[in-house]
């Protein structure tokens, strides 16, 4: 598939499903920013039609519809004059921006912006400058007209890089993806590039997208704009580097003063008319619901790699037509099923790999089924060659022991255990591209843990508690303070890992799978060291095991009411609960009747329940039962 095409989808849906923004007309607090692509006449959209390009007269309805709503059009240079302090942002403040330097900016777009003395910034790529006339590529402004309308006074010309708008071979499959954050793959000699490569590639390529823009205008860009939105920390600082204070990406959001050197753009697609960019504009593509499909890749992976590819393309196809809008799509490898990570699905330093395929995987769901995925990772639970004493202890028989809890949990306390596991995040992130990280359901501490050395001096030196656990738990407020600090320290060590990830791919999501007893009975955050005020201050999402028939429930409708209630009683419970069923009872080995697994769906949300999902999802079983899951499970989609 072309690399252009996979880009572009993959970045249309990521625009169209992010979460909630800010209000445009919040006084002058914020601004948005609109990006535009190729500007066509109405006799030149004909099939296949390009969702970016944007028809001249739906060109010039969205300028008058911006004017006749009092919204006030700034430029790159109006933006550094507030950051600076010299001027101030007015309210409904927008930046208008245009990629590639399509010759259509010239003859359809300039004329519009001199009508309306609107400023923008058109983005151009370097090396696009030397294709000038080339058979099957979109006719490009010549460098003299660059130089031209940079001259009117209208438009800040920013670097689109020099030549990082395209793909690079980015895994073994041979998919194509990002020039600018994926590290190149390498099929004669089985390898990525090494990371001084990779750093030297990208410093390179933004000193010579700048120098280029000098030779035509005497002078180097203060933005860029990043291909396809893509970029990271390594990207930011070449362009710092480069004199460049300004960039871009293309998440969806307002923007702040404090935002101005990564700003969100909303792109604009699907040729919307007047009325449809002012809803867009003003309402802003509120937070759409998540339907979650929680895939396990050990049911995907074959030792046959042609079988692995067949069940790809079912689960693929399963997913586009279930209605589903997200993947908790399983990272690591756990054949035996309990829990614990015994080798991973993408490149690492300190775990076996079973195959190299998350990243394949990733990129089919995400282009082809139209969902975001995020990677389903442990926190703690790692099956590997590494000293004892880096493992959790619990209290037993008067000692500290390795605990017997079925997953075999690192420390966290132990911070060789804590960088061992943040290099396999960022081992993860730096070769895969996905939407977000969903924190296994492993992050837990029981009243008898951590008693390991380190977590007890921890204990005495930062948390003043006593250093003994006899001390601890003959006092119920100890306990309680003990199992307090614990799940604060989880979350921190979730803020660390996200952070991992984050360097390489900024614009990541995080959830975390969460038990339901300290939500029903908050009480309970003594046996799992869980609570859920703590989680909605740690993640976007909290996914809550909304499975009445594992707890035991004696009334499974009642509990899963109750499990909504307590969930609304705190705010924003509601905006970031993702309320997971079960479609197999585990207890029974039996899959959950369609009729069951419905009612519960219907009532979580009769009941308030905006996000919804289920584990798991099983394309060999059909459970659940495909033909009745796309009836219910689909939410209104804006792509």
């Amino acid at each position: 598939m072309n690399m252009h095409i996979v880009a572009r989808v993959i970045f249309v849906f990521f625009c169209l499903l992010s979460g909630p923004l800010l209000a445009a007309d919040s006084g002058n607090s914020s601004f948005l920013v609109l990006n535009y692509h190729d500007i066509l006449e109405e006799e030149e959209r004909v099939p296949p039609f390009d969702r970016i390009a944007v028809n001249k007269d739906h060109l010039a309805d969205h300028f008058a519809w911006l004017k006749q709503n009092n919204y006030h059009v700034i430029s790159v240079q109006d933006l550094l004059d507030c950051m600076k302090g010299d001027k101030v942002l007015p309210t409904k403040a927008v930046m208008l921006t245009f990629d590639d330097g399509y010759l259509s900016f010239y003859t359809r777009a300039m004329p519009l912006l001199k009508k309306y003395k609107y400023p923008a910034t058109l983005a151009v790529v370097g090396s696009w400058l030397e294709q000038q006339n080339v058979p099957g590529v979109k006719p490009l402004m010549t460098p003299a007209q660059i130089r031209e309308v940079a001259e009117s006074g209208l438009v800040e010309i920013a670097s689109h890089t020099y030549d990082l708008h395209h793909g690079i071979v980015a895994n073994p499959q041979g998919n194509q993806q990002s020039a600018v954050t994926s590290r190149l793959y390498s099929n004669e000699y089985d390898e990525y590039e090494k990371d001084e490569d990779y750093r030297k590639r990208i410093f390179q390529e933004v000193d010579k997208s700048s120098e280029r823009l000098f030779q035509i205008l005497g002078k180097r860009p203060r933005v860029m704009v990043w291909p396809y939105g893509e970029y990271n920390a390594i990207a930011l600082e070449a362009t710092k580097l480069a004199g460049m204070r300004l960039t871009m990406g293309l998440n969806d959001g307002a923007n702040t003063l404090a935002d101005a050197y990564v700003m969100k753009r909303m792109m604009i697609t699907d040729d919307v008319n007047a009325k449809q960019f002012g809803e867009i504009v003003k309402n802003q593509r509120v937070g759409q619901e998540l339907r979650v499909a929680h895939v396990d890749m050990d049911y995907i992976y074959d030792d046959d790699e042609e079988q692995t590819e067949k069940n790809l393309a079912l689960v693929v196809e399963r997913i586009k037509a279930s209605g589903a809008n997200t993947v908790y799509l399983q990272a690591y490898s756990d054949p035996d099923g309990d829990g614990n990570a015994d080798k991973l699905y993408f490149p690492n330093r300190h775990l076996p790999v079973r195959r190299d395929m998350f990243n394949h995987v990733t990129l089919q769901l995400r282009t082809r089924a139209g969902v975001r995925v995020y990677a389903w990772m442990p926190i703690m639970a790692y099956k590997a060659d590494v000293p004892l004493k880096w493992y959790v202890k619990e209290w037993r028989d008067g000692e500290p022991q390795l605990s017997r809890h079925i997953y075999t949990r690192l420390s966290p306390f132990n911070p060789e255990a804590r960088q061992f596991v943040g290099e396999i995040y960022e081992d993860l992130a730096k070769h895969c591209d996905f939407n977000g990280i969903l924190f296994h359901d492993d992050g837990i501490l029981s009243d008898f843990e951590d008693v390991s050395p380190l977590a007890m001096d921890f204990s005495r030196n930062v948390w003043g508690m006593p250093a003994e656990f006899d001390k601890i738990h003959a006092s119920s407020e100890l306990r309680l303070r003990w199992a307090q600090h614990k799940t604060e320290l989880i979350g921190q060590f979730t803020d660390y890992l996200t952070d991992k990830v984050r360097f390489y791919r900024p614009y990541i999501k995080t959830a975390r799978n969460f038990y339901s007893l300290p939500l029903l009975k908050p009480y309970s955050e003594e046996w799992y060291a869980q609570s859920f005020p703590a989680f909605l201050k740690h993640y976007d999402y909290v996914a809550v095991e909304a499975m009445p028939f594992m707890e035991e429930a004696e009334n499974p409708k009642q509990w899963l009411i109750e499990l909504v209630e307590k969930t609304a009683q705190y705010p924003d419970g509601l905006d970031k609960m993702v309320f997971e069923l079960q479609a197999v009872n585990w207890k029974t080995k039996q899959d959950i009747a369609m009729p069951v697994f419905t009612e519960q769906f219907e009532l979580l949300k009769k009941h308030g329940a905006k996000h919804i999902g289920y584990y798991p999802d099983n394309v060999f079983n059909d459970q659940p039962k495909l033909a009745e899951l796309k009836k219910f499970f689909p939410v209104s989609r804006k792509d």
